[in-house]
């Protein structure tokens, strides 16, 4: 092979679920290039979820005020880039601001983005889009341009990484409020942030009701944020009749709390989201409600960890939803439906 990769810069922003599924190409670089220094360009607030992570040996963050003043982000860039001298940069999303860390690092050999109509300017090696492929591949195949002189060893697996101290701390909580890490525990997450990714809420009752009834042995830890998932998630507690083996008194204060709590759960069920992505990445099997319009072929991926999604186009044609209203192709998703999935799902578990 031509040249040894010394530093390798990824860039990727945006929200947390991106960022897990951005491992998997961590990880294909860390596979391929060991001795290589992997540096991660983050927003500040979830970045320490990424803290201790294999394939990351840098973070680099901004915050939303040095990414929303444009003097300041472009000359935290400069001095990003040519403090460094990388390698290679990868830029994940290939947006007007981010490629200004190939463009201002004209020597870097290999600039890597997304084909649009600008990205000429700042790259010298250019992909198509994701289309309907799964996010963890289309992430994975920015290293391809690395192949015409290096050996690249893809992996789809997306993970996160605590430490052994955050592992044991956390289970003592869990053992200290009463969960038996020997039994079955699922992680319901019954609600979420934003009201268009929750399933029908007297569905969800039921669905919950039926497993209660079907395995008393499985304990369920209720997922949720304080404020107003916090009030759906008791709301739906209180409508089940406040079952013993229901715990809405268990949590995860942060995200790596989130995937210490999945590293011991059996399987993640409810609405698709963020936490599904940390319950994945856990190794925690997953069964998912996927709202209207969410492609889960794309964020969904498919890896040694078992996960399934339950969608509106598992019930009508293309041409069918897309004369249909949100709220239409939601209650094609019938509890009765995902009883039987769940069902399904959970024998395979065993």
């Amino acid at each position: 092979m031509n040249c040894e990769l010394n530093k390798i810069l990824v860039v990727r922003f945006r929200q947390m679920g991106d960022a897990i599924l951005s491992t998997a190409l961590l990880n294909t670089l860390r596979r391929s290039f060991p001795d290589a220094e992997i540096h991660f360009v983050l927003n500040e607030k979830i970045a320490p979820l990424f803290e201790g992570h294999p394939s990351i040996d840098r973070i680099i963050t901004f915050t939303e005020e040095e990414r929303h003043n444009a003097l300041t982000y472009i000359k935290k860039v400069w001095r990003t880039v040519h403090s460094e001298h990388y390698d290679v940069i990868i830029d994940m999303r290939s947006t007007m601001n981010t490629m200004l860390f190939a463009l201002f690092s004209p020597s870097t050999k290999y600039r890597i983005g997304l084909k649009k109509g600008y990205t000429r300017l700042a790259f010298n090696h250019l992909l198509g889009g994701c289309g309907n492929k799964s996010m963890v591949e289309h992430d994975a195949r920015l290293a391809r341009p690395l192949e015409k002189e290096h050996n690249i060893t893809y992996t789809t697996e997306f993970t996160l990484s605590i430490t052994d101290w955050e592992r044991a701390s956390y289970k003592a909580y869990l053992t200290g409020k009463g969960v038996d890490i020997k039994k079955p525990i699922m992680l319901a997450n019954v609600t979420a942030k934003l009201a268009s990714k929750v399933w029908n809420e007297d569905s969800m009752v039921q669905v919950l009701d039926n497993f209660i009834k079907n395995h008393p042995d499985v304990q369920i830890i209720f997922n949720f944020a304080p404020g107003q998932e916090e009030q759906n998630a008791l709301r739906i507690y209180k409508k089940l009749g406040k079952p013993q083996q229901v715990r809405v008194d268990v949590q995860a204060k942060s995200p790596r709390e989130l995937v210490a709590l999945c590293e011991n759960i059996t399987l993640f069920f409810g609405n698709e989201g963020g936490a599904r992505h940390i319950a994945h990445a856990a190794g925690a099997p997953s069964l998912v409600i996927c709202s209207p319009g969410s492609d889960r072929n794309v964020w969904i991926p498919r890896n040694s960890i078992p996960a399934v999604g339950i969608a509106p186009c598992d019930f009508a044609t293309r041409e069918e939803l897309d004369s249909m209203t949100w709220e239409h192709q939601y209650d094609l998703i019938t509890a009765e439906s995902v009883k039987a999935k769940l069902e399904e799902f959970y024998t395979s578990l065993q």
